[in-house]
């Protein structure tokens, strides 16, 4: 049901574009998850001292997080990407502005945030053009996580900040004990310990990197189940069995998830990791020399 690392092979990124941009039109009216997190994420820039010129989004689906970080920083260009067409293009639809009436008077309105289909392995901006990029729940659909990380550091300027959070490896675990198949259809995702080192290793200083786990209810198994499939929350490892569940095996699936039952309701446990780092100054110059940096006492 969701795409996997550890249990089938590389992601299939063509997989997970299809999967996402056929969830466009659904995607907002499931996101319960993803919007408590995305508000997560933004409460803790309320400690960070930063005025951005430049945001990025990294992976901003139909743009509700786009359009939160541009109210939150009215003064800075906001820019949303995705890698899945109908996403951006929904993202585009919802650009219209939400302040009206008289409210106009006494607040700024955030300026349009911009989008474009890009892949946040390979970003199409130039080195040191954000202050801030953040990213909520994108990073564990992308097979490559430290070519991501190090292109978020690369658009990133000296001194600006990368916020980001992503599944570790025990989310729906109710879901991968119901399955039992030799090739599982859920996810392994990255250990935070990992996503630190990670972190340091494409440059970032100061990582702060943390855990929750959030269990959601559900009424029935079916319930569930659609729910994924609404968020385009599909499994897309290169190793993954095809095809659609058999009648028996969907019977066992609906069965094993009837058994986790707790309190008479169906539950769904992920596990939540948030981190940030920043991107501190290059200490060595492109020549190799060592970058010494003099600032007057007093």
């Amino acid at each position: 049901m969701v795409a996997d690392r550890a249990d089938g092979g590389t992601l299939d990124a063509r997989a997970v574009r299809r999967a996402f941009g056929r969830a466009a039109a659904t995607y907002d009216d499931a996101a319960v998850l993803q919007r408590e997190v995305g508000s997560r994420l933004l409460a803790r820039l309320d400690y960070v001292r930063l005025a951005p010129q430049a945001v990025l989004d990294a992976g901003c689906g139909t743009g509700v997080m786009t359009r939160a970080l541009a109210a939150r920083y009215p003064e800075a260009t906001v820019t949303g990407i995705d890698f899945a067409p109908p996403m951006v293009a929904a993202a585009n639809a919802a650009n219209a502005p939400r302040t009206r009436g008289l409210a106009r008077l006494w607040t700024k309105p955030p300026a349009t945030p911009q989008y474009a289909c890009a892949d946040v392995r390979a970003l199409p901006f130039a080195a040191g053009r954000f202050q801030l990029v953040a990213s909520n729940f994108v990073l564990q659909w992308v097979d490559d996580l430290p070519a991501a990380l190090a292109e978020c550091n690369r658009v990133l300027a000296p001194g600006g900040l990368l916020a980001f959070t992503t599944l570790g490896p025990d989310t729906l675990h109710e879901l991968r004990a119901a399955a039992g198949d030799a090739r599982p259809r859920v996810s392994r995702f990255v250990d935070m310990h990992d996503v630190g080192d990670m972190l340091v290793g494409a440059g970032f200083a100061d990582p702060v990197v943390d855990m929750s786990r959030i269990t959601l209810t559900y009424a029935t198994p079916r319930d569930l189940l659609r729910e994924l499939k609404a968020l385009g929350a599909t499994h897309a490892a290169t190793g993954r069995a095809r095809g659609l569940l058999g009648r028996a095996a969907y019977r066992r699936l609906e069965a094993g998830l009837e058994a986790a039952r707790r309190d008479g309701r169906v539950p769904a446990t992920y596990e939540v990791i948030q981190a940030q780092a920043w991107k501190v100054p290059p200490r060595i110059a492109s020549d190799g020399r060592a970058i010494v940096e003099f600032r007057p006492r007093g």
